[in-house]
């Protein structure tokens, strides 16, 4: 059976297999077309999201314009106000936890439905317009990786000085601990192919899981690469705990020593 795709931006209807027989339809090209590159490739994008009805709207729209909604999905973690409602009116697909679980137990629901529905891969960005999905085509043509970081202008005049210290740390220490070298491991802007998402087991439940993720898979020597991002901080609310999410850090760490 062939599968129609309407050529995003020319209203033209062709077959999967006409694209593959077309010389014109070569790999540049397709990278340069992120609708129909992210359906050949069957990416996902997944956005975990805890209260952001401010900006989940604004969010599915830039992303649309590039990515196909049937290949966008929200997993509100449990949110308070209406952000599943907002999310499901935007005609993206929507999961919900009844209950505030972690970021990192809303990416897993995520990863379990990506391979139950047999995508590559997945794109993660957080739901607060810190990440730029402007730069989703860039993770679309590099995703050859197994796993792509977005990594960001992490010197101090740009990046806020508690952040600036965290991250650096972190990434020192998940780099060693992973045996490959990360720069920006606290970037939740990644792209995460489906075997890695088979073979790492992930056992974490909140932001430490995204660690968890890059200590795990550079051990079992997955390649992992970067892709430059910027970020916006400005109005944007953390909801990471200095305090707490750092003793959970510090726990993962002495944990991965008997993995």
């Amino acid at each position: 059976m062939w599968l129609s795709v309407f050529w995003f931006g020319q209203g033209q209807a062709l077959s999967l297999h006409e694209i593959s027989t077309k010389k014109d339809f070569d790999n540049n090209y397709l990278s340069t077309q992120p609708a129909l590159f992210c359906l050949m490739k069957k990416i996902l994008v997944l956005i975990p999201a805890f209260n952001a009805e401010k900006t989940i709207s604004q969010l599915i729209e830039q992303i649309s314009a590039n990515i196909r909604k049937e290949d966008v999905l929200i997993v509100d973690d449990g949110s308070k106000d209406p952000t599943y409602e907002i999310a499901k009116s935007c005609g993206v697909n929507v999961l919900q936890h009844k209950k505030n679980k972690g970021k990192g137990e809303a990416l897993k629901t995520g990863f379990g439905y990506a391979l139950r529905e047999g995508y590559s891969g997945v794109i993660t960005l957080d739901a607060d317009l810190q990440h730029d999905p402007e730069f989703i085509p860039e993770f679309i043509k590099k995703a050859e990786s197994d796993i792509l970081v977005g990594t960001r202008d992490i010197r101090l005049k740009i990046m806020p000085f508690p952040r600036w210290l965290s991250n650096n740390m972190t990434s020192i220490i998940v780099s060693i601990l992973g045996d490959t070298k990360v720069r920006d491991s606290q970037s939740g802007y990644r792209y995460i192919s489906a075997e890695v998402l088979k073979t790492v087991k992930l056992k974490t439940k909140k932001y430490e899981l995204e660690s968890e993720l890059l200590i795990k898979a550079g051990r079992r020597k997955f390649k992992i690469s970067s892709v430059p991002i910027s970020t916006i901080y400005q109005g944007s609310k953390s909801f990471i705990n200095p305090l707490v999410d750092t003793g959970r850090f510090i726990k993962l760490m002495w944990k991965s020593l008997f993995w």
